[in-house]
């Protein structure tokens, strides 16, 4: 997701309602009274209401079925002691965020099933998002509740605000890396999420000249 695409899409009144809306109310709770992911409808987007839904998911398959082979063939691959990675971005990456706006978002599948292949077999994965960090824990919830385990998620400080959006995600890849882990692929939809280098290796999503943020 680019620099200020919450802000222009639902405003900081909004983005601020929402999280203290989700913070206030227990998890439990929340799944309780949230709209489940399945009901959201297979139509056209409504941020990006000229790309089509099932157009968009089967761009996404096409992308994940290449990057799956190759992390089941580097994950059979591991060094002793090696600790794999792989750095996510979120939105219209890992979440459904331009497609009907709801609360939690619904997981985009083709990513969560190769994530839920690499999570399974020992990788740890780690969400590298421009949205800022007042949502921070609306987001992580969210994630968790669709099913991607969250070993790390990076948001933008009050600082981060003033970077280019690339420089500060490649500066949270070199914390991953400095942590003791290899990142053995990067996942993101736009080009700031994989420019920078430190991930062995990287797997575009569609973002239709940038239609979908």
């Amino acid at each position: 997701m680019t620099r200020g695409t919450w802000t222009r899409r639902f405003g900081m009144t909004a983005i601020t309602a929402v999280a203290i809306t989700a913070l206030a109310v227990p998890a439990s709770a929340q799944a309780a009274t949230t709209t489940s992911p399945s009901t959201v409808a297979t139509a056209t987007a409504t941020a990006a209401e000229d790309v089509d839904y099932a157009t968009w998911q089967k761009d996404c398959q096409a992308v994940m079925g290449q990057a799956l082979p190759y992390l089941k063939q580097r994950i059979a691959s591991t060094k002793p002691g090696e600790k794999q990675a792989i750095v996510l971005d979120i939105d219209n990456t890992t979440l459904e965020s331009d497609f009907g706006f709801s609360y939690p978002a619904p997981a985009n599948k083709p990513v969560l099933d190769v994530a839920k292949y690499a999570q399974d077999h020992g990788v740890s994965l780690f969400f590298v998002t421009a949205r800022p960090g007042i949502i921070s824990g609306v987001t992580d919830y969210n994630l968790k509740y669709v099913g991607y385990k969250v070993s790390g998620l990076y948001v933008r400080g009050f600082l981060d605000l003033f970077k280019d959006v690339a420089a500060y995600k490649t500066a949270q890849r070199v914390d991953i890396e400095n942590k003791g882990f290899t990142i053995i692929a990067n996942i993101g939809n736009s080009a700031t999420d994989l420019s920078g280098g430190h991930a062995e290796k990287t797997f575009k999503l569609p973002d239709y000249d940038g239609q979908l943020s």
